[in-house]
């Protein structure tokens, strides 16, 4: 298997210009597309549409170059380029090596699809469930083992008002023997937190990271001793499913590249980047991309200093610490495009989060 990651600057959530500059030069064939990772500057809350709006445009591209088959591609865009955050799209391309082709330890990639979730199942047990089964199938895809994994990336859904309202009638409408339990309400931004947080879980359940044993309805975005440490999940309103990709090293990898992580404890944990770009074993000068979860520390501390994001009114915690790590990282790459998701529920411990970094080997 051979991976190839190309880095795209957009210039607006439907900007496809760099990619198709790349399609044209034949750098990238179309067909070899798997999966596109982007950051998009919306707010990454639950109106945040320049989502859609980017996998609308991504996929009337790459349907006119490749037609059905570009149905298959995992799309995955992140909301928030606050600071100095830049817009960008993550271009994964996955080829099947020949027989010739020298093989090392390298990067591989697999991905999967969830069904489609109710809005009472989102942030739920069967949610975990349902995204431990998928990651394990991505696992299959790629040819990992879960010790090689070193970043989960996945796109959740999140329930609206209206999606709210009508599974509440829907359930007082049917006889009790039928009926579907309603969850615990929420906002609709709450249930991006439950969301990422079940989604999160069922990573660290595939990867053995806990056992199912440990895992309650209640222990979602409450136990936050529970965490996977590849894991990072993005809420969206542009789908109902979980899409999911996830990035290891193998022996049968015959690319150039090679993916590390560590865990960030804190925001401003710049030793924790550091040590995953040393994870690769390559130096700072050949990292091609760098994937950080960001998240507002819950205890109201960072460094045994009081910060005030979960105190804020007019912008949201997670805008705020996608700002903070984003700045930290960037600073450390010299590369403000670098991919920072926020809200780390359950993703790495409270107030840290999962850093990975794919490199060029030399």
């Amino acid at each position: 298997m051979r991976i190839d990651l190309y880095k795209i600057p957009q210039s607006r959530p439907d900007d496809v210009s760099g990619l198709d500059a790349l399609v044209q030069s034949g750098e990238i064939n179309p067909a070899h597309i798997i999966a596109i990772l982007g950051k998009t500057e919306g707010n990454g809350c639950v109106n945040d549409f320049t989502r859609g709006f980017a996998i609308q445009a991504l996929k009337a591209y790459l349907g006119g170059k490749i037609g059905d088959a570009a149905r298959q591609v995992v799309y995955i865009m992140s909301g928030g380029t606050e600071g100095v955050l830049s817009p960008h799209l993550n271009v994964f391309t996955r080829q099947a090596s020949t027989p010739d082709a020298p093989r090392r330890w390298g990067l591989v990639m697999g991905i999967s699809r969830t069904r489609e979730f109710l809005p009472e199942e989102i942030g739920s047990l069967a949610m975990v469930e349902t995204v431990a089964q998928s990651v394990k199938t991505a696992l299959d895809d790629a040819g990992l083992t879960p010790e090689n994994v070193h970043f989960v990336q996945i796109k959740c859904p999140l329930v609206q008002s209206s999606q709210m309202q009508s599974s509440q009638m829907q359930s007082s409408q049917m006889p009790p023997s039928q009926g579907k339990q309603v969850g615990i309400q929420r906002s609709s931004y709450q249930s991006m937190a439950y969301s990422r947080a079940a989604s999160a879980l069922g990573v660290a359940l595939a990867l053995g990271e806990i056992q199912p044993t440990e895992i309650a309805a209640e222990a979602i975005c409450h136990d936050f001793s529970l965490y996977a440490t590849t894991a990072s999940a993005s809420a969206g309103v542009e789908l109902q499913n979980c899409e999911i990709f996830v990035l290891g090293n193998a022996a049968h990898a015959t690319g150039d590249l090679v993916v590390g992580h560590a865990v960030m404890q804190h925001a401003l944990d710049v030793e924790a980047v550091n040590r995953a770009i040393a994870n690769t074993g390559q130096p700072a000068s050949q990292v091609v991309n760098v994937f950080a979860k960001a998240e507002a520390d819950p205890s109201g501390y960072i460094l045994e200093r009081r910060h005030t994001m979960l105190d804020d009114s007019d912008i949201s915690h997670t805008r705020m610490s996608r700002a903070v790590v984003g700045a930290v990282v960037a600073a450390v790459v010299q590369d403000p495009a670098v991919y920072v998701s926020g809200g780390s529920e359950h993703q790495g411990p409270p107030g840290g989060g999962p850093i990975a970094v794919i490199s060029r080997i030399v």
